[in-house]
């Protein structure tokens, strides 16, 4: 793999790419892994995502869901509802906390950004 880090911070590496997904779509902690180099550490990922409230520039954490398109890290939210309610207003629909139309949605970092 081509990708190389801006910094050796891991989760600012998390926090550049998941700013770079387009709204209205999403992408999963693993694949925002394997984009980084590093395929098995998406629980990481999911840590970085729990710490980037509150981060400048803002980091659109909502736009990161499990590889099933489930919204795993709504718990992490000033509310429970908050990250859906975010996606709504990307036109993103989730039902029983998973989005609808998931692969339509979907964004690859490794396709869309490339090594």
């Amino acid at each position: 793999m081509n990708y190389t880090p801006k910094t050796k911070d891991f989760f600012q590496n998390v926090f550049d790419v998941v700013r770079l997904i387009p709204k209205g779509r999403v992408t999963s902690y693993g694949a925002i892994a394997k984009y980084l180099g590093t395929g098995r550490s998406s629980r990481m990922v999911g840590w970085a995502m729990n710490a980037s409230h509150g981060i400048k520039p803002k980091v659109p954490a909502h736009r990161v869901v499990n590889r099933n398109g489930m919204l795993t890290g709504k718990a992490h939210f000033a509310t429970p509802t908050l990250m859906q309610e975010l996606l709504l207003k990307e036109k993103i629909k989730v039902k029983n906390e998973t989005i609808v139309d998931f692969e339509k949605h979907y964004w690859d970092p490794i396709k869309e950004l490339g090594f």
